[in-house]
């Protein structure tokens, strides 16, 4: 993907940011910004970065702008047959354990995989499953998701105690995917 001044402007606007208040938020001048909108100077990667750090986080601050509603659950008692169905049909890598409203483990696709064997599908998430995703607020900042993910393959979204959403790596793609063509 090819970042233009053209871009960096359509951005911006819809961010609702001036070129004075972008410029603040970077640590440049004004003046430069304008110039780099009008595609009079080259800036610097690390210029483009912080201009595209403030303009992202403007733009889908918090969780609840990224997060996948729906979230498609198993019990400790299902088997692994049913849930890798789930996960073909539904297209996702892991799936969250639940117990009554408590979130007690994760079956991820690596985690059957490092299980196969012939009795496999017939065994239960309980067998299976590792520890539960990490869990936050729907109005957490996507920079704290975004360290999260490095270490997980998930990230449960609450509102008032009740699981309402996850965000995994591919929600922070698609969020990026549909940010660069505005």
């Amino acid at each position: 993907m090819i970042i233009t001044g053209e871009m960096l402007k359509r951005l911006r606007i819809d961010a609702g940011l001036t070129q004075t208040e972008l410029a603040r938020l970077v640590g440049v001048s004004q003046a430069h910004i304008a110039k780099i909108e009008q595609g009079k100077v080259d800036p610097r990667l690390s210029t483009i970065n912080r201009i595209l750090q403030v303009l992202t986080r403007t733009e889908a601050r918090t969780c609840k702008d990224v997060m996948t509603r729906d979230v498609i659950f198993a019990r400790p008692q299902d088997k692994i047959i049913e849930i890798s169905e789930k996960m073909v049909k539904h297209d996702v890598s892991q799936i969250p354990v639940i117990d009554g409203s408590r979130v007690v483990g994760t079956v991820t696709e690596e985690a059957i995989i490092r299980r196969l064997s012939s009795d496999l599908p017939n065994q239960t998430a309980e067998k299976v499953m590792t520890s539960p995703l990490p869990i936050v607020e729907e109005d957490t900042d996507i920079e704290e998701v975004r360290t999260l993910l490095k270490k997980n393959q998930g990230v449960l979204i609450t509102k008032s105690g009740k699981i309402i959403g996850i965000i995994t790596r591919s929600d922070l793609l698609k969020a990026l995917c549909k940010l660069s063509k505005t």
